[in-house]
């Protein structure tokens, strides 16, 4: 019995006619159920802490949109979700219920929905968005967060390669910092 369903259910409580639960049992066991700090998640964060790297645990990285990241890179703009095989219908792991299928087929579909809305809203706020299924080994999805890390600092990187390279100098050959502030720079040739 969980202290959320006590709280919320006073003694003896029977669910409505008609409820998705086909049981009190199932009723306070699906009740239960975090959707924050899940065990497959804090397993990824303690790995990836361990690791030196340093994040934002459900940040709203869209202002507009009521959904949250499980781990936000803020700097590089990373939001990653972990992913439940059940309530996201892992194609690997997720098995309908036998009782009220069409309940579940529904709101686990609503889901997949509202994921890709999610990542939509996310990378218009211009993030990238890594989903990991909660089945993934930890080492593995540490793993692509840290390969994810990687090509954003990579991207990030040749970018201000670039820069460097000339892409922001004027015709006269002055850096564009000198042209624009008015101060004299010789010509080198370069």
């Amino acid at each position: 019995m969980s202290r959320h369903f006590d709280t919320y259910h006073p003694a003896g409580y029977r669910p409505p006619a008609g409820s998705w639960a086909s049981s009190d049992a199932i009723r306070k066991t699906m009740l239960a159920c975090g959707s924050r700090n899940t065990r497959p998640e804090v397993r990824l964060r303690s790995l990836l802490h361990r690791r030196g790297l340093r994040f934002r645990v459900h940040l709203p990285p869209v202002n507009s949109v009521r959904r949250t990241a499980d781990l936000a890179f803020t700097h590089w703009r990373l939001a990653v979700l972990v992913d439940g095989c059940f309530w996201h219908g892992c194609s690997e792991h997720f098995v309908l219920p036998a009782t009220n299928g069409a309940y579940w087929s529904a709101k686990i579909e609503g889901n997949r929905v509202r994921d890709r809305a999610t990542d939509a809203a996310f990378r218009r706020a211009g993030w990238t968005v890594l989903r990991v299924w909660e089945h993934t080994p930890v080492e593995d999805a540490c793993q692509k967060v840290q390969a994810a890390l990687a090509e954003l600092r990579s991207t990030e990187a040749s970018a201000s390669v670039r820069e460097r390279r000339g892409t922001l100098r004027t015709g006269l050959g002055l850096p564009v910092t000198a042209a624009v502030s008015g101060h004299r720079a010789t010509n080198t040739g370069g």
